[in-house]
């Protein structure tokens, strides 16, 4: 048994050692964040609040969590900071358990339009007991359409919450303009910025906190350096809520050793998050100008094709989104499929697009060159122009010139096995 779980790994860490990784909700974090995972933290409780825990032997876990607030206060110039939950969902689930009631209605993008399940009926809001009503999109522009928004409110249609923020997110969200229908029925903006974190610390992607926004949520481990869990960020006077909707509404003991892997990962950031945001901006926007002049279909193209680490190709005329991503994985690229704003939600099995984010090739030390090698990959494998066999092979040589975390204190390999 022992054995099978150190080869499971082993063969885990290969996997992605000669693959190119281009999941674009995932990221590699450096040694000086992994180590904090090992630390007797991992062993402890810290339930409540800074000062005010149910356990004794909190002093070291008050003052780590002291200083996760400080730093994302700093880093991103908000007013409060709750550092405590451990996954974006959770960050949205105990937003919605501080701000409505079962029975009030939120606005949210569809997840054919780049919404995030939590945004939706079957997921937290639905367990919150939220009614959703989904934000007309205009499809040309990729975004919410504003004025049709207003004429929906002006109708009679009151959310108590607008969400902002997606998890197929290439573009900026209107928040100003939201933010200015919100005050005049007395609701609230959450923008859920999991993706584009690391993008908004490095000033790359707007500021919704200056733009307006009363609260914004984050996953830590996308275009952040850091691990797995979440933060919440609001205007001062909703502070006590959100701690309350956070603990004890949906979050008990919050996983210390990843909160002291997070502030490492804010350290990293502040040191070197503006030219590695620079650089996956950069990256995304040669790969999908590359893919667009080898004839495929990649959204926007209008629009310069994206503003964020993330590319969207509709990818129809080649199977679909399923079966494109399942052939890309048998050649060694690692992405996804993904609903495109023409297909219907029952599409999921087998959509019409895939979605691209190059923030862990970034992170590798990739630059705009390696962003059309990449194309150059894809396009061999998807109009079969050479065996999977042979392109995993071109790729395995590729990719050994990038196994190496950049962006860090002390560069290392990224995928050897501890």
């Amino acid at each position: 048994m022992l054995k099978s779980l150190i080869e499971i790994t082993k063969k885990h860490h290969e996997l992605f050692k000669n693959s190119i990784p281009l999941i674009a909700s995932e990221n590699v974090t450096s040694y000086a964040v992994r180590k904090f995972y090992l630390s007797d933290f991992g062993h402890r409780y810290a339930e409540g609040w800074i000062g005010k825990r149910f356990y004794q032997g909190c002093k070291y876990m008050d003052e780590l969590e002291a200083l996760a607030v400080d730093l994302t206060k700093r880093l991103f110039k908000c007013e409060h900071a709750n550092v405590q939950p451990i996954s974006g969902v959770t960050a949205n689930l105990a937003t919605f358990f501080a701000l409505t009631n079962p029975g009030d209605t939120i606005f949210s993008l569809s997840v054919p339009h780049g919404g995030h399940i939590s945004h939706d009926r079957f997921s937290a809001a639905g367990i919150r007991g939220l009614r959703v009503k989904h934000y007309p999109f205009d499809v040309e522009n990729f975004n919410i359409d504003v004025d049709e928004t207003r004429r929906i409110v002006e109708r009679n249609e009151k959310p108590k919450i607008f969400v902002l923020g997606a998890s197929l997110f290439l573009f900026p969200h209107p928040v100003k303009e939201i933010v200015e229908i919100a005050r005049e029925i007395n609701s609230k903006v959450v923008y859920d910025a999991s993706h584009v974190l690391g993008l908004m610390a490095g000033g790359e992607f707007q500021d919704p906190i200056e733009e307006g926004a009363d609260v914004v949520t984050a996953s830590t481990h996308k275009t952040f350096f850091g691990p797995q869990r979440a933060i919440i960020m609001c205007k001062k006077e909703l502070a006590k809520q959100i701690d309350r909707g956070v603990f004890p509404g949906v979050v008990s003991n919050h996983h210390i050793h990843s909160l002291a892997c997070y502030v490492m990962a804010c350290i990293e950031m502040m040191e070197f998050g503006k030219d590695y945001a620079r650089q996956t901006v950069k990256n995304a926007r040669v790969l999908a100008e590359e893919l667009y002049n080898l004839g495929y279909n990649v959204l926007c193209p209008n629009l310069g094709f994206t503003r964020s680490h993330q590319i969207a190709v509709d990818v129809s005329d080649f199977g679909g989104g399923d079966y494109v991503a399942k052939k890309l994985e048998s050649c060694g690229i690692i992405l996804n499929k993904n609903l495109l704003p023409w297909d219907d939600v029952k599409d999921v099995e087998n959509p019409s697009g895939i979605r691209i984010g190059v923030q862990e090739v970034t992170r590798l030390g990739m630059k705009e060159d390696e962003m059309r090698e990449i194309a150059r990959f894809i396009d061999m494998a998807l109009k079969d122009k050479s065996s999977p066999k042979r392109i995993r092979e071109e790729i395995k040589e590729f990719k050994s010139n990038f196994s190496t975390v950049k962006y860090t204190f002390e560069e290392h390999p990224a995928y050897e096995v501890i």
